[in-house]
């Protein structure tokens, strides 16, 4: 339990921020990071600050790709080493207490709109990929030549999608590649239909042709790994693939593919447990896990809608990155819902786990939204904004009197049937309204304050004039570690 709820001070004072040194050869650096690329973006917008947002396990280039920018573009450059959430996001928050005019973001991301206007530029590095050994496993895990396929990729292997289409498409006719859904330029005009976007790329369909008739072959990872703490980028495809289709993964160093059916099963029966659990939730954490993201307020406020209107009760918290100790300390929550960015929602979980599940918001929307379509129907959506108004997948809440409330539920969990949830609209007068009552009897309590007067320890006791007066002492001096009475022991 020691390891769950508490860290080790000692691994706490031992811990690195960031690998030291330099990670990657000073001969590659500029191909790697792109370094001509983001001298153009910086001239082009004529920006004397800029902000370099770099992972944790990037900061040790950090030094080197700053100095570099600084000397070839003449503006001064500050690097965001330290996220308060997810890397993958682009911290407009930092950029802005820098006063930088904008933003080059290196390493994986999410590509999710940023809640302030900022020019970013994103670079994912690039990744080598044997062209050859991929294409052999292509044809191996694709035998009929006129079934259709889209090509995927993790962020840093996406520059080779399109040399590996140029050696597949003499045999293979109906390929689509994806490419990174990267913000289009501001003023820009295009005449041409804009592609279909989802998971964060940019599908160029032809007229009269959708996703779902496509199986799909990933470019990235590693063939021969079997951790079960899937890529968050991975899993959202995984999750929100057709799952009749046929999945693949091929490694790009060694040419090695893998059938992603059977770990894309286990996913989405983690999901439906996940909703379940949520069904029997009485009391919901919303975790507020972006402050970078647009539409993070309105997704909030329609999280909160849909757990009052499911009967539950529901609290906002502002934590930063969810850990197990944090959660820990609100036991009386029945189920965390952590509404971030697709990537950020879909992170391995720490390896003891945490003490009460953590949602997506996608999950809470199938638990507490009776007209949410059945499992096997239902798109599994990463991204909060597809749940809001204005999406195509938005679904609306049925009004009260609608027959959908009053259909009995029983949890595959306990076994036990559902109450229907009452509840009235917000907007409702009659939820204002006092109603005169012959005796003075409780209505309804706090579930955080019903949860405490359960507990058989519930915290000091004040005893107020029950303790003697006694005059005002001289402290300890020092810090807790080392106190001045301690000694040097």
């Amino acid at each position: 339990m020691e390891s769950t709820f508490s860290s080790s001070a000692e691994a706490a004072l031992q811990r690195e921020a960031g690998a030291a040194g330099l990670l990657t050869p000073l001969a590659d650096l500029d191909r790697v990071y792109e370094l001509q690329r983001v001298v153009g973006f910086v001239r082009d917008l004529a920006c004397q600050r800029v902000a370099l947002q770099f992972p944790d396990q990037l900061l040790g280039d950090a030094g080197v790709v700053a100095a570099r920018l600084e000397e070839a573009t003449g503006s001064k450059m500050f690097v965001l080493g330290d996220t308060a959430y997810g890397s993958c996001c682009v911290d407009v928050l930092g950029a802005e207490q820098a006063g930088a005019q904008a933003l080059v973001h290196f390493g994986p991301a999410c590509l999710s709109p940023p809640a302030r206007p900022l020019p970013v530029a994103f670079v994912f590095g690039q990744r080598p990929v044997a062209l050859e050994l991929c294409a052999q496993a292509f044809e191996a895990q694709n035998p009929d030549p006129t079934a259709p396929v889209a090509l995927l990729s993790e962020p840093a292997c996406a520059h080779a999608l399109e040399a590996l289409a140029t050696l597949l498409r003499p045999r293979y006719a109906d390929l689509l590649v994806a490419s990174p859904a990267l913000p289009l330029p501001s003023g820009s005009l295009n005449s041409e239909p804009e592609p279909l976007q989802r998971f964060g790329r940019r599908f160029p369909l032809a007229p009269e042709r959708c996703l779902e008739e496509y199986d799909a072959f990933y470019v990235g990872g590693s063939g021969a790994s079997s951790d079960p703490d899937l890529d968050p980028d991975l899993s959202r495809l995984l999750l929100g693939w057709a799952p009749e289709r046929s999945f693949s993964s091929c490694c790009p160093d060694t040419g090695g593919t893998r059938d992603e059916g059977a770990r894309a099963g286990r996913l989405r029966a983690r999901r439906r447990y996940l909703v379940e659990r949520a069904r029997d939730a009485r009391v919901v954490g919303l975790l507020v896990g972006t402050l970078g993201v647009a539409r993070h307020r309105e997704a909030l406020a329609h999280l909160r809608n849909l757990t009052r209107a499911a009967g539950k009760h529901s609290y906002v918290l502002a934590l930063g990155r969810p850990t197990p100790p944090k959660l820990a300390n609100f036991p009386e929550v029945d189920v965390f819902v952590l509404l971030a960015c697709p990537l950020g929602a879909l992170a391995p979980q720490p390896p003891g786990g945490f003490f009460r599940p953590v949602l997506s918001p996608c999950e809470l929307e199938a638990a507490c939204n009776p007209a949410w379509p059945s499992p096997g129907l239902a798109p599994h959506l990463t991204h909060y904004a597809d749940l809001l108004p204005g999406s195509s997948f938005h679904v609306p809440l049925p009004p009260p009197e609608s027959e959908l409330w009053d259909i009995p539920d029983v949890s595959l969990i306990t076994g036990e049937l559902r109450p229907p949830p009452a509840w009235k609209p917000s907007n409702d007068p009659g939820c204002s309204a006092l109603t005169p009552r012959p005796q003075l009897e409780l209505v309804e309590s706090s579930p955080a304050a019903s949860f405490l007067s359960s507990r058989s320890w519930q915290g000091l006791q004040p005893q107020l004039g029950q303790t003697p007066v006694t005059g005002v002492v001289s402290g300890r001096r020092g810090i807790a570690i080392a106190y001045e009475d301690e000694g040097s022991s």
